[in-house]
């Protein structure tokens, strides 16, 4: 599993990749608090494009990111999730918490 991160303006971008996991979820959620913190955005995009497997741990990690997010007053943005993984994500509600986006 890999997390890049990059940060323009007032917005964090955290690019995803591999299988997001348990054994993975508490480095990459780690490295993205981190760069909330010191930026404070008013977005942070959740680019699950290279994501290949999710479990509920991924679920866990879009919804605290949305806590922390809520404290700094911004939102959640989740970018190109797989067919399969977006429908996941809308069963357990992650829409009302985050916008779902995919590319064209």
């Amino acid at each position: 599993m890999q997390c890049s991160i990059f940060t323009s303006g007032n917005m964090v971008t955290a690019k995803l990749s591999g299988e997001l996991d348990h054994h993975s979820a508490k480095s990459i959620r780690e490295q993205i608090d981190c760069e909330v913190e010191a930026v404070q955005p008013d977005k942070l995009f959740l680019d699950f494009k290279d994501i290949t497997f999710m479990d509920s741990s991924g679920i866990g990690l879009v919804m605290g990111r949305y806590r922390l997010m809520q404290l700094h007053g911004g939102e959640v943005i989740i970018l190109n999730p797989s067919p399969s993984i977006r429908k996941v994500m809308r069963l357990a509600g992650l829409g009302r918490l985050a916008k779902i986006e995919t590319s064209a």
